[in-house]
């Protein structure tokens, strides 16, 4: 018995003292195979091929691929041999909130194929803008909203002002000097109508961006101000400038979430939602005498029903505020059965377009996809991908509703996030699965993963096991947490540059990589109006 031990453990240290010795030696190269192509099988493993995959017979033949390269060029070249200088009547800008190109190219593998295209690619220009902030190389929403819908970079956190406000500054965030004018107020000065639509609140950074002037993105009520220690009657909150200051005042549409926002703690809405604010307002009443006194029709809807029974063609104002929040994501409209209670981001797209084309001296519309953002910061790549889907949608439907030649339309997003698409997956895999190959633990990881976030904690990493197992884990369920390396209660921003894909009239302006604070400039350039209108320009 005794000796059988001594024999046991002396194996054991043999095996230990090869383990140490191969660990210290150079890795040995394959009979047969160069140190660098052994190095290149580790780093380009050759994978199993997948059973479900079916090559499309026209990709094995070279003429397909020279024909598609010969259609992309004739297409290229039949649009550079006549710019389209028309002036634009009208603009519509789409943000695809947090919408990184990763997003992009996995919307593409959602949508059946990394062969297809989402909506917007087909546009015939594209560029990149750069988005940092003023004092920061990673921004957020409320930076970049201030840099691509006034021309003005500023501060981390704050709306609507130059740099010399930085947040929360309760003083010089009040001074009129420090603040930006967007295009929507050159849109109204020039008799054009302008409008909003989001996924999120009207009150978030991206649709404040539109109207409001504010050092601290947060202040969206009365009591977010003094709980900043500051006076809600010197900074006024960004509710109250949609619905008292002049280009909030003057929006013709207004449409997506935050009733809550908009009244006091003492009321309840439509659906039964107490308000937040605390100044006893309701400011939804207040906007609807304010339409009356001036004469106008002026339609308040909180419902998709109550948007789909407006008159579109006697509705002079319309504000629309679906929920007491943000709205859902798109997914989950049909997931909790809510596609029959409040609208998506086509419906307010399309009921905003046939109202602004009333005017006969065009308009500008904002139209963001809010939740893209959110459900990357919550790790929930699938409802990311399902709610870029409908974005792209919208935006057909934009495309559709309005003619190249005098409207357009401009797709972007403020920033990125940390996603990315990794290892080896198989052509027309699963974008939600597994990826085929293994981690070196003998574990399975996700094609999707974030470099940090809640998907840590969730699916990746056990402080009793380590790496989480998920192979019978079902990854392409809508409220798995995607896995991330570095645990965070919420994932963050990227820092990198995003896409600007451009279609109608000086969408060719909007090609290479520029500054985020050049794309409102091009706009109004095309648009003739504002700052940037061709009188103003130093030529």
């Amino acid at each position: 018995m005794q000796k059988t031990f001594v024999l046991h453990t002396l194996c054991a240290l043999l095996a230990l003292v090869a383990l140490v010795s191969a660990a210290a030696q150079p890795p040995k190269v394959r009979k047969g195979l160069t140190e660098e192509q052994e190095i290149g099988g580790v780093q380009h493993p050759r994978l199993l091929p997948s059973r479900d995959f079916v090559a499309l017979e026209e990709e094995l033949e070279t003429r397909f691929w020279h024909d598609k390269a010969q259609t992309i060029l004739a297409d290229k070249l039949a649009s550079h041999k006549k710019l389209n200088e028309n002036r634009a009547k009208n603009v519509i800008m789409f943000l695809g909130d947090g919408m990184s190109v990763h997003t992009i190219a996995a919307t593409r593998a959602f949508l059946g194929d990394s062969n297809k295209q989402v909506y917007f690619e087909k546009f015939p220009y594209l560029g990149l803008s750069k988005t940092y902030a003023v004092n920061e190389r990673t921004p957020d929403s409320a930076s970049t909203a201030t840099a691509y819908l006034s021309g003005v970079k500023a501060n981390y956190g704050t709306i609507g002002v130059n740099a010399q406000v930085e947040r929360a500054d309760c003083v010089r965030g009040a001074d009129a000097s420090t603040h930006t004018q967007s295009i929507a107020q050159w849109a109204q000065e020039a008799g054009k109508w302008a409008g909003l639509v989001t996924t999120a609140r009207v009150t978030h950074a991206s649709p404040a961006g539109v109207y409001a002037h504010t050092a601290e993105r947060n202040w969206e009520h009365d009591g977010l101000i003094t709980d900043s220690g500051c006076s809600s009657e010197l900074n006024m909150d960004i509710a109250r400038q949609l619905v008292e200051w002049s280009v909030g005042r003057d929006l013709r549409v207004i449409m997506g979430g935050g009733r809550s926002y908009f009244r006091d703690h003492t009321m309840h809405d439509e659906e039964g939602n107490k308000g937040l604010r605390n100044d006893g307002r309701d400011l939804i009443k207040d906007w609807q005498e304010d339409k009356s006194n001036r004469g106008a029709k002026g339609e308040y809807v909180w419902s998709l029903k109550g948007l789909r029974e407006t008159d579109l063609n006697k509705t002079d104002y319309l504000l629309g505020l679906f929920d007491a929040s943000h709205l859902p994501y798109h997914g989950d409209r049909k997931r909790s059965h809510l596609e029959y209670a409040e609208p998506s981001l086509s419906d307010m797209t399309e009921s905003a377009i046939k109202l602004l084309r009333r005017n006969d001296e065009g308009y500008f519309l904002f139209v963001e996809s809010g939740r893209i953002d959110m459900a990357h910061h919550a790790t929930l790549a699938h409802k990311a991908l399902e709610d870029t889907e409908q974005f792209a949608a919208a935006v057909k439907l934009a495309r559709d509703l309005t003619n190249e030649e005098d409207t357009l339309i401009v797709v972007t997003s403020d920033h990125s996030h940390t996603m990315s698409i990794n290892g080896y997956p198989y052509r027309r895999q699963n974008i939600f699965s597994l990826a085929p190959n293994l981690a070196e633990d003998e574990l399975p990881f996700t094609i999707l993963s974030y470099a940090n976030g809640p998907g840590s904690t969730a699916n990746t990493y056990s402080a009793s096991t380590g790496r989480v197992d998920l192979s019978h884990v079902d990854t392409t369920s809508a409220d798995f947490r995607f896995q991330a390396t570095v645990p965070l209660s919420s994932e963050t921003h990227g820092a990198e540059d995003v896409a600007v894909f451009a279609s109608g009239p000086y969408e060719h302006l909007f090609t290479g990589n520029y500054e985020q604070s050049s794309i409102p400039a091009m706009m109004a350039f095309a648009a003739n109006m504002g700052p940037f209108s061709k009188d103003k320009l130093n030529e």
